[in-house]
């Protein structure tokens, strides 16, 4: 795994039961991983949008005196020569979105130096069969689209975007078709409709996949592993590529795992070919 400053402060929060509020610190602080052991509590309390004293509290949840034993432990742990990364006041908003994302690539590129989680999760899908496939609202478009491309190399992907009380039925109907694996892509701001669905999904038997934008979401206690993906909040409604991109990398690790995948995928090449579904 890498040992970048964003992983060494996931190692620092792991086995801790941080409140709502400390987890969006932490959250924070994973994305300004480089910066944050030169700021003031006063300066993280305002990335992170909450208190000062929340910050403090924080930093004593953690096992320290206080926020000052905290920012002396991670500049102890920083690399030789870390200085705080330039400000780039050159780059007007809509450029700073798309470096903001850039970042979130890079950090989802450093967590993917370990395959092991990744990997793991392929062979969960690939096993099931049914595979349920849930996203609500904001992370709708990540379920579909996940769900597009997997019905090309798995027997049976159900998708399940719609909250209400039909859902839970779902959910059961896979369940009872001989599903054993659900995956959820949670994304901000969290329907409590998905912490439902997942704990109705584990409580019917189903081991729970989950990508969230973090380690920290609500959803964590509720997925049985959660793979990581930041989004950005730089715009007036987040982004999530880095989602989108772990969602592919799924595929490719469900395909993998899936014996008769490519065997699949030349079926549907000729059959697309024979209907001249797509222009050349």
């Amino acid at each position: 795994m890498s040992d970048g400053p964003a992983a060494r402060l996931q190692k620092l929060f792991e086995g801790h039961r941080l409140t709502p509020t400390q987890r969006r610190i932490a959250h924070c602080m994973v994305r300004g991983a480089a910066d944050v052991p030169f700021l003031s509590s006063v300066e993280l309390a305002e990335l992170a949008g909450v208190s000062q004293p929340s910050v403090t509290r924080f930093a004593v949840a953690l096992g320290f005196d206080g926020y000052p034993a905290l920012r002396r432990h991670l500049r102890e742990v920083a690399p030789a020569g870390q200085e705080p990364a330039p400000r780039e006041d050159s780059y007007n908003e809509y450029q700073q979105a798309v470096r903001g994302e850039i970042e979130n690539l890079t950090r989802l590129a450093e967590m993917l130096a370990d395959p092991t989680p990744v990997e793991e999760a392929g062979r969960l899908l690939a096993a099931s069969a049914p595979l349920p496939v849930l996203g609500l609202r904001a992370a709708s478009s990540q379920a579909r689209g996940f769900a597009y491309f997997a019905a090309k190399v798995h027997p049976d992907v159900r998708l399940l975007d719609e909250a209400g009380s039909m859902l839970a039925d779902r959910i059961d109907a896979a369940a009872g078709a001989g599903a054993t694996a659900l995956l959820c892509f949670a994304l901000p701001r969290h329907p409590r409709e998905v912490v439902e669905a997942l704990d109705h999904a584990r409580a019917a038997g189903l081991t729970v996949v989950t990508v969230a934008d973090s380690a920290f979401a609500p959803v964590a206690r509720h997925s049985d592993l959660l793979i990581p993906a930041p989004v950005g909040t730089g715009l007036a409604f987040d982004t999530a590529c880095a989602p989108m991109l772990l969602g592919r990398v799924l595929l490719e690790a469900m395909a993998d795992a899936l014996p008769d995948a490519q065997a699949r995928l030349e079926a549907f090449d000729a059959g697309a070919a024979a209907r001249g579904l797509f222009v050349e």
